[in-house]
């Protein structure tokens, strides 16, 4: 054998070693899909020989899926929904405008491909074929050109680099040169749940991409605009959370960069369908109906109270020097319940200042001299008779006595009676001003578990704010679009591309549909709503030039403040969902977690966590919860 024969066998064999060696290194710090640990002594029974009774209190996807898995089981259950229809953030409401009736909701929502366990609601509910594919996650900046990440590969690394080459901004070269700058990004991938609180959960993320000196470009790019879609600013995020966050929907997700979009509604598409399944699966769903607090008996809860006159002693106690002629005053209740009084010819006159239609605060309206309700655009008038939008009931008008120098605030003895609903186990699964109201008005005698329910908070404000224009919008390539560098825009959504009955009235009157969100409004930045729309209504001219023209022919804006908070040193104070009653579970996307989840999957996940630890009590088989990796690829 001659030297050029031996040296080519050896380089193929070592070429092919190299390789093999290559695509085993490959594979291996692939990311994969796996299921959340659960103890090692699983019951095995399938389903309950004799019906218990379980109360859900929360008609969101939380509860939802907690009654779903629970009455599969063979549990009696009761769930409870405070607004008329289920569904929490995904409810949705019908508006008359320009002669016809419109579905709308909260604002848009993306259900990504590692939405594993909403997936399998979904599946459960036969939701059928109302999805489409989103054709990509295009950012729209202020000061430079658009940005589009397209569905990019599974496989790492070619899913980072994938994202860097279609990016304009992010060209390797520089990346690179500045390769110290992105040691931080790349430490991204060593994701630890312990780890990663103990060291980033007290410094926000803004704060912690400064100290970490990280490359500015992929701030800008990547890590600011995507970050503010957790519905908090970055400067006050938690960069614990943040980093959980980008594990989840990305650096640990097996499977990249893809989400879809429903083609028509939420409550059509999604929510009436889970409704009907939970009902055919013998669930009796008490929608409208409130739980004003949980019955405590032995270390239990023995029941659920619901109506009015819940409370224990007067709803508030108010200074009757402090109540003027015409003037409203606003207290807060017994267990955060809002109240408005005032004086009107010498009498008072009181209300429990909370919207009917989902539990939001109202306001005085000096224009009408009655009340709204900014969170979904309903209107009172000065009697608290409900006259426009989703609210039906009429606001809770209070009983007003006079103790000293105090008014006394009181439901009615006449008003709506109460009754008590019994249970063997309950899921609290409301939102988290439900959650603290609730437990605030309850006889728990572990005072710091009511103290971890009350410290928790919701994010700063945010808008969503739905325009029917008189043309369409001709330079928007794309069905939504995430912003950049505006003082408030985050989002923008085109109905009028992706989804139904919108598409057929654009189709028919040359117009458009338009949603622009924005996530988290600074303290400093929330003025007026005047001043809000027409700041919005500037950036979408900015955005999108044809617009400047253009007509608003009906509108629907809302400003709400429901969404949670992760803020530094938030997570160290959150309740698990076993808690110290031993029947009581809790259910939400606010509640601590050690998973990899967020969002809508996290209030499914925790909706099946607290029914698992029902069943384990039972001695069931849990249900098998899938997630992305618990930890990054070089953890």
């Amino acid at each position: 054998m001659d030297r050029r024969d031996f040296l080519g066998k050896l380089f193929r064999r070592t070429g092919l070693a190299a390789g093999l060696a290559a695509a085993s290194a490959l594979g291996y710090f692939q990311p994969r899909r796996e299921t959340y640990r659960t103890p090692a002594d699983e019951p095995s029974g399938e389903k309950l020989e004799k019906p218990k009774k379980a109360v859900v209190i929360g008609g969101g996807l939380a509860g939802m899926t907690a009654a779903m898995e629970l009455a599969k089981r063979g549990f009696d259950v009761t769930l409870l929904e405070a607004s008329g229809e289920l569904g929490g953030k995904l409810t949705g409401w019908d508006v008359e405008a320009l002669g016809e009736r419109f579905p709308v909701e909260h604002g848009f929502h993306g259900y990504f491909d590692q939405y594993y366990n909403l997936n399998e609601l979904f599946e459960a509910a036969r939701v059928g074929d109302v999805f489409i594919q989103a054709p990509g996650y295009p950012v729209q900046f202020r000061e430079r050109p658009m940005e589009v990440f397209g569905r990019t590969p599974k496989m790492f690394p070619l899913n980072i680099l994938t994202v860097v080459q279609q990016s304009e901004s992010l060209d390797m070269i520089p990346i690179m040169a500045n390769f110290r700058e992105m040691l931080p990004v790349l430490d991204m991938f060593r994701y630890e749940y312990e780890r990663t609180f103990e060291r980033y959960d007290s410094v926000d993320f803004m704060t912690f991409c400064r100290e970490q000196e990280i490359y500015e470009p992929f701030l800008a790019t990547v890590l600011h605009p995507f970050s503010d879609a957790t519905m908090n600013r970055m400067e006050v995020l938690s960069a614990a959370e943040a980093l959980r966050y980008f594990h989840f929907y990305f650096l640990g997700s097996p499977e990249a960069l893809g989400f879809r979009i429903t083609k028509k509604n939420c409550m059509d598409a999604l929510v009436r369908p889970i409704a009907r399944m939970l009902e055919e699966l013998g669930v009796t769903i008490m929608s409208g109906t409130k739980a004003e607090r949980l019955l405590v008996d032995g270390g239990k809860v023995s029941g659920v109270r619901i109506g009015s006159g819940g409370t224990k002693g007067p709803l508030a106690r108010v200074p009757s020097a402090s109540v003027k002629e015409s003037e409203w005053v606003s207290v807060e209740g017994t267990g955060g319940v809002p109240v408005l009084v005032t004086m009107r010819r010498g009498e008072y006159a009181a209300f429990d200042a909370t919207c009917t239609h989902m539990g939001c605060p109202v306001s005085p309206d000096e224009r009408t001299g009655g009340f709204f309700c900014p969170c979904h655009a309903g209107f009172f008038d000065r009697d608290g008779v409900a006259v426009s939008g989703p609210p039906e009931s009429p606001l809770q008008r209070l009983r007003v006595t006079t103790q000293g120098e105090e008014l006394l605030l009181d439901r009615p003895a006449s008003g709506r009676s109460s009754e008590s609903l019994e249970c063997d186990y309950c899921v609290l699964a409301s939102d988290v001003r439900g959650a603290r109201e609730i437990v605030g008005r309850s006889d728990i005698p572990d005072s710091a578990f009511s103290a971890s329910v009350a410290a928790l908070g919701e994010a700063d404000p945010y808008v969503v704010w739905r325009l029917w224009l008189d043309r369409p919008v001709t330079s928007a390539r794309y069905p939504f679009y995430t912003v950049a560098g505006y003082a408030y825009t985050d989002s923008v959504s085109l109905f009028s591309r992706f989804q139904e009955p919108f598409v057929s009235w654009a189709s028919r009157t040359g117009g458009s549909v338009v949603e622009l969100h924005a996530y988290a409004i600074a303290p400093e930045d929330l003025g007026p709503d005047e001043l809000i729309r027409n700041a919005m209504l500037g950036e979408m001219h900015h955005m999108f030039p044809e617009t400047k023209g253009a007509g608003v022919l009906h509108d629907v804006y809302m400003r709400q403040d429901n969404f949670t908070r992760w803020a530094p040193g938030d997570h160290a104070r959150r309740p698990v969902s076993e808690t110290p009653l031993g029947n009581l579970y809790l259910a939400g996307d606010w509640v601590k977690v050690d998973a990899p989840v967020f969002l809508m999957e996290a209030a499914v996940f925790t909706g099946r966590l607290a029914a698992n630890a029902i069943c384990r009590k039972e001695a069931l088989k849990p249900t098998p919860l899938p997630i992305v990796p618990m930890d990054g690829l070089f953890a």
